[in-house]
């Protein structure tokens, strides 16, 4: 049984609300994965070893390779990809159908929200992932949306929230 209190989840914006879309050489990004990685790390320090990643492309996509990084200097971390729904990665390009399915391979556990597709599954997944962690990462861009969504259900639910705020 993994241990909520040593547990971290993520929440952050798809490619398509950064400003710099999925050019991933702009250096806002490098820039926002070293800010992600460098609060996976504050968060290790403090205890957590258990990661939830809702697998999205973008932040979701920065904030699972980055862990998959601090597990490789601390093999007991462990990271858990939190599907909303079966086809999640269908509509996607090939390449992140590809980055997909590789991140997926190297986490260590799988949680299915549903089998098929809801207007609420996005929101079901996250709920799960807050739910079952006792801090949250937040990449955020200050508008409304399922981050913010997210956000504010964490703190209704008494989570620590560690905020990244999106360059502009």
């Amino acid at each position: 049984m993994i241990d909520r209190a040593k547990t971290c989840a993520f929440t952050g914006h798809r490619e398509s609300k950064l400003p710099w879309r999925g050019n991933e050489s702009d250096s806002r990004c490098a820039a926002l994965k070293e800010k992600i990685y460098d609060a996976v790390e504050a968060v290790y320090a403090s205890g957590i070893r258990h990661f939830i990643c809702g697998m999205a492309i973008g932040c979701d996509t920065y904030f699972c390779e980055a862990v998959l990084a601090l597990r490789s200097e601390h093999p007991e971390v462990t990271i858990e990809a939190a599907i909303p729904w079966e086809g999640q990665a269908s509509r996607w390009t090939r390449a992140q159908q590809n980055r997909y399915y590789r991140l997926l391979a190297e986490c260590d556990y799988q949680t299915l929200v549903q089998k098929h597709y809801s207007a609420d599954c996005m929101m079901r997944r996250n709920r799960y992932m807050v739910d079952s962690s006792s801090i949250i990462i937040a990449v955020y861009n200050g508008k409304p949306g399922g981050t913010m969504s997210t956000i504010l259900y964490a703190m209704r639910q008494g989570l620590q929230i560690i905020e990244i705020p999106v360059e502009k």
